[in-house]
């Protein structure tokens, strides 16, 4: 292949993979963002999204049907970790932490104990190939990117132009100002998490025809995410996405044109840069 043609296979590969990673931090950073805690559980949300996906469309062959009820199912366990968990400890950070860490191996062990230890894919829903001068792409994966750029841009929407988008901003800028101006601050909080888990939970399902689901996958999507908000600035929507289309090209030049484990080591590389140069991330405060 030329080198025309590996820049653009390097392009296309990074935008795929910076749009599944931006939909899977979003996620993390609005949880930060409204609640100010740090979920260690979110990429087991990740995992939980590819297994069910995985699990409908075995049982119903609707892939279509996987994509909603994946993200509603992650949605509601996130609701019910909510009022079990998070609520009577009252969001304490370092609580919260704690919790997360010990709800990542719960649902990792119930993971393994119903679905096994096998790593399961599903055959994409159509098979479209996009022919370029130098190769054929997948049309799913194509579609796949289309599909998180709208969703990015529903969740941007849905912040910047509702009540519920109010009341997040608001909470996030002061949670007790809020509560007094009649702000229900608790069931925003229960929204923000579920909804924070329902993109995780989507973003898993979407790559199952691409990439194995099983129950160890949450690890490397917590990673990414972490490194992706920690670049874009904790609690920026706006810097997530910027970040995750950053960390996803430089992953897909490196890939390309290297080794995916250099992409490993360039994203850490990247991490501790912008740390020097600017401590709060790139759109981020910076701290004291």
């Amino acid at each position: 292949m030329t080198l025309e043609g590996r820049l653009v296979l390097a392009l296309l590969e990074g935008a795929v993979t910076g749009c599944i990673l931006a939909l899977t931090a979003l996620g993390l950073s609005m949880v930060f963002g409204v609640m100010r805690i740090v979920n260690v559980a979110h990429g087991e949300f990740f995992m939980l999204g590819a297994v069910s996906a995985w699990y409908i469309t075995s049982t119903t062959s609707s892939f279509g049907l996987a994509l909603v009820a994946a993200p509603i199912f992650v949605a509601g366990v996130a609701a019910l970790v909510n009022w079990v968990i998070l609520r009577p400890i009252r969001y304490e950070p370092q609580a919260t932490i704690v919790a997360t860490i010990g709800l990542l191996y719960i649902l990792q062990q119930l993971v393994l104990s119903i679905y096994g230890p096998y790593a399961r894919t599903v055959s994409p829903p159509f098979y479209i190939r996009i022919d370029f001068p130098w190769f054929g792409y997948s049309g799913y994966k194509l579609a796949v990117a289309g599909l998180a750029a709208a969703l990015l841009w529903a969740t941007w929407r849905v912040v910047s132009a509702t009540t519920l988008g109010l009341y997040m901003r608001a909470t996030q800028q002061d949670q007790e100002i809020a509560q007094a101006f009649g702000v229900p601050v608790h069931r925003i909080f229960g929204v923000a998490f579920s909804l924070g888990a329902a993109l995780a939970g989507l973003a898993g399902a979407l790559i199952i025809p691409t990439q194995p689901a099983h129950y160890l996958m949450g690890l490397d999507a917590l990673l990414a995410s972490f490194t992706v908000v920690i670049v874009g600035g904790l609690g920026s929507l706006g810097g997530t996405v910027a970040a995750a289309f950053l960390i996803g090209l430089s992953d897909g030049i490196v890939s390309v044109f290297f080794s995916p484990t250099l992409a490993r080591i360039v994203s850490t590389a990247l991490v501790a840069l912008v740390l020097v140069v600017k401590s709060g991330g790139l759109f981020g405060a910076e701290s004291a």
